[in-house]
């Protein structure tokens, strides 16, 4: 077959005759054919040259090749087809007994398969109805968990478990829905399940609206509440400092027998300090303060795939809720007002921040700083409308304390209140203006109320209540009961008036953020000392007071007043939490000083006109005298005798000090008084004799000032003596052998320096004595003069000259 194939391809022997063209063509349609190429290319060629003859003679040329090759092949094949056929012929009887066979097993497969046929009819038919029962099963295993689901959805719904009733629709909507071979029940699903989420919606929407108005209430309690610990946390506070103050005053007394424990009570943990505060998922039964509904309702809709939504239906509620809140009703004044309106605000803060930190997303921090600007800014616009109205001093700081309590409140949860404690800030003069117009109408009236007697205290607890609450005492040691106090009722009633200014000075200032405020209150408090209540002293003292047991009262009043003052400031200063020795060391003069100058100048001023009254008697005096008068004129025996009686009665109220400066006045003006009588026209002339006369009376005055070292210093008894320098310096220049010495500068300033010399000459000019040949003008029998009248002259032509 191989060298038969390989035959087909060799291309026969060109044929004789025709051209070596045409040989060459038929060769290559030969040997194209033989190798099974496409015709196509000669055949168009020979169409193109018009000679479709000359092919079809090279094909007739090759189809006569072929026909000798195939008579070849079928010679060589013809005896194998032979054998073949004699193979078959002897395998026909073998075919024929095997077709016999396969017919006897034929029939007697028929006959066994007949049964076994209608045996699988049966079995197919029986297969195909228990698939139909298994399907019908499945149909109703899933009907009856969908029903039983429907009926935990119901269950769910009629509890209130929204969320689980929620779950069930998912569960049935994703397993059930689209599996469920019923049309009706499926029908039911697509109707009920979006029913029944409008449904949950609806009610989730009403109990969230509850929740709305019931926690406006909340949060009024609940700031009410926040604030109200932060008030007893200060109150704890400020009872340590007082503790703590009570110490340092008991220490710097010097009590190193008392043992001091200042111990401070554990402070409560607040509302909204540590995590385990009382919160459980939002929830504090112990302050009314839940947060359940809301974090239900945000649930809900996040199941419910409208978690925006719900944020935004929240947040513009809770917006016009804050609103709401900064509504100041125009019926009711603010006074009375004031602390629903901010513990609302700080409620709604609290119950904010608390969302903020476990709501899981619901509101964020960018919107709850944006709600405390506008609230800030909104609290600022009422405060400065309502402080502009207010005409006391009180009502402004108790609004500021609730404010400042407002700031620990709410600075305790994160917010900033620096513009709350601003506007506080802005407004402290005007409450310190109002704060003082309170004190001078109080100090008015309790000054116009005094009876200038002295203050009678029956029990222990008035003396501990009118003199040890603000040091007035002289002496540590307790006095006897019924005690009558140096001073009147004015004092203790000025003293608190002024305490119960440094204290509502220092509560404004304090508490507000800022540290250090002594200067502040101390500078106000200047000023209530030093224009009001000097004010009202001075006013008093000029328009109210009468007679000399009067001005005694109101110059005792002062001396104590000064002790007060320093209480005052160390008061001030304690309160303020400054040092003792700051104060001491910045303390001024007293501030009282023009009241007290006027009270004693008064008082002098009274007692010179009774002095003067007996000064009268001067014009008594016999000038030209033949004897000096040894037990003193009657004019200083009348005013020893005044004098002292009104010591006896002034030493019991005045303090020494203050009777040694107005008995100094006293004496320095009788001492002007007997000089201006030597001075004066009523006196012409006089002698030595008077003199003297006088001597003795300055002597009797120093005396006097000399009995007093039991109540004054040695230093102030010479202080009272030195007020009668003029008159004794007046006097012993007179009876002195060298008057000349005046003109000596050095013996001047040391001995005569509280004489005019121009009153020196005028009353040097008077001393006249004809019985003495020193003074007198003309001796009875000598013509020659005395060398002390001489010197006299000299002194007072000396005089004459300088003038």
């Amino acid at each position: 077959m191989q060298s038969t194939r390989s035959r087909r391809k060799v291309a026969p022997a060109a044929a004789d005759g025709g051209d070596s063209g045409d040989k060459l063509e038929q060769l290559l349609l030969s040997s194209a054919i033989c190798n099974g190429e496409d015709l196509g290319p000669f055949v168009r060629k020979v169409f193109a040259s018009g000679r479709p003859e000359t092919l079809l003679h090279h094909l007739r040329h090759f189809a006569r090749s072929k026909e000798s090759e195939i008579e070849e092949v079928c010679k060589s094949h013809y005896q194998d087809f032979i054998l073949a056929v004699d193979d078959l012929r002897s395998l026909l009887s073998d075919v024929d007994s095997l077709k016999s066979c396969l017919s006897d097993s034929n029939s007697r497969l028929q006959s066994v398969g007949g049964p076994l046929l209608s045996f699988l009819d049966s079995f197919v038919e029986a297969q195909n109805v228990s698939k139909n029962v298994n399907s019908a099963l499945q149909s109703v295993i899933l009907c009856i968990k969908l029903s039983e689901l429907c009926s935990r959805a119901n269950l769910h719904l009629s509890n209130g478990s929204f969320y689980m009733a929620l779950k069930c629709l998912d569960s049935i909507e994703n397993e059930f829905q689209y599996k469920t071979p019923s049309s009706t029940l499926k029908r039911m699903l697509e109707r009920k399940i979006p029913e029944i989420r409008s449904h949950i919606e609806r009610k989730i929407s009403k109990e969230f609206g509850d929740w709305l108005v019931d926690i406006r209430v909340v949060s009024r309690n609940l700031g009410q509440l926040a604030i109200g610990q932060a008030s007893a946390a200060r109150q704890r506070e400020e009872d340590l400092r007082i503790k703590q103050r009570q110490a340092e005053e008991q220490s710097r007394l010097s009590l190193r027998g008392c043992v001091y424990a200042l111990e401070e009570d554990d402070d409560d943990g607040g509302l909204g300090g540590d995590e385990n505060d009382g919160y459980s998922n939002g929830n504090n039964g112990l302050f009314g303060f839940d947060l359940t509904p809301l974090y239900r309702a945000y649930h809900i809709h996040q199941t419910l795939g409208l978690e925006d939504r719900f944020k935004q239906y929240y947040f513009e509620n809770r917006k016009l809720q804050l609103t709401s809140d900064f509504q100041v009703s125009s019926m009711t004044p603010f006074l009375e007002s004031h602390q629903t309106f901010f513990a609302q605000i700080a409620g709604f803060f609290i119950i904010e921040d608390r969302i903020l930190r476990t709501g899981g997303g619901l509101v964020s921090k960018m919107e709850v700083e944006n709600l405390w600007e506008t609230a800030v800014s909104k609290m600022c616009s009422v405060l400065e409308d309502q402080f502009s109205r207010m005409q006391t001093a009180n009502h402004l700081l108790l609004i500021k304390d609730y404010v400042s309590l407002l700031g620990v409140t709410l600075r305790r949860y994160g917010y900033p209140v620096d513009a709350l404690l601003n506007v506080l800030s802005k407004h402290r003069d005007k409450y310190h203006e109002l704060l003082l117009s309170d004190c001078r109408k109080q100090i008015a009236e309790a000054l116009a109320a005094d009876k200038f007697e002295q203050m009678l205290m029956k029990k222990e607890y008035e003396y501990s209540m009118n003199v040890l609450s603000f040091q007035l005492q002289a002496s540590d040691i307790v006095p006897a009961f019924p005690y009558v106090a140096p001073f009147s009722s004015t004092v203790p009633d000025c003293c608190r008036i002024v305490r119960s200014f440094i204290e509502d000075s220092v509560s404004f200032m304090s508490f507000g953020g800022q540290l250090d405020f002594y200067d502040v209150v101390k500078k106000y408090l200047d000023r209530l000392l030093g224009e009001v209540l000097d004010g009202a002293l001075l006013k008093l003292i000029s328009s109210s007071v009468h007679g000399v047991s009067q001005a005694m009262q109101v110059a005792a009043n002062m001396a104590v007043l000064e002790r007060a003052c320093d209480f005052f400031f160390r008061h001030a200063a304690q309160l303020s939490g400054i040092p003792l020795r700051m104060v001491e060391r910045g303390r001024k003069q007293f501030p009282l000083s023009k009241a007290r100058d006027a009270a004693e100048d008064m008082l002098s001023g009274m007692l010179k006109r009774k002095v003067d009254g007996f000064m009268t008697l001067i014009e008594n005096v016999n000038w030209m005298t033949d004897e000096a008068s040894q037990g003193g004129n009657e004019y200083v025996n009348e005013v020893i005798i005044y004098l002292e009686t009104l010591v006896s009665t002034a030493q019991q109220i005045l303090p020494p000090q203050v009777l040694k400066r107005v008995l100094q006045d006293v004496l320095s003006h009788i001492s002007e008084k007997i000089v201006g009588a030597l001075f004066g026209d009523s006196v012409k002339r006089f002698n030595v004799n008077a003199i003297m006369g006088i001597d003795v009376d300055i002597r009797l005055l120093e005396s006097f000032a000399d009995n007093l070292s039991p109540v004054f210093s040695e230093g102030d008894t010479n202080q009272l003596k030195n007020a009668l320098a003029e008159s004794r310096q007046l006097v012993n220049l007179l009876l002195s052998n060298h008057p000349e010495n005046f003109l000596n500068p050095v013996i001047r300033e040391k001995s005569y320096n509280a004489l005019d010399y121009r009153k020196v000459v005028t009353i040097s000019e008077k001393l006249r004595d004809s019985s003495d040949r020193l003074f007198g003008t003309f001796g009875s029998r000598s013509a020659k003069q005395n060398p002390k009248k001489k010197s006299l002259d000299a002194l007072i032509k000396r005089l004459k000259d300088v003038s």
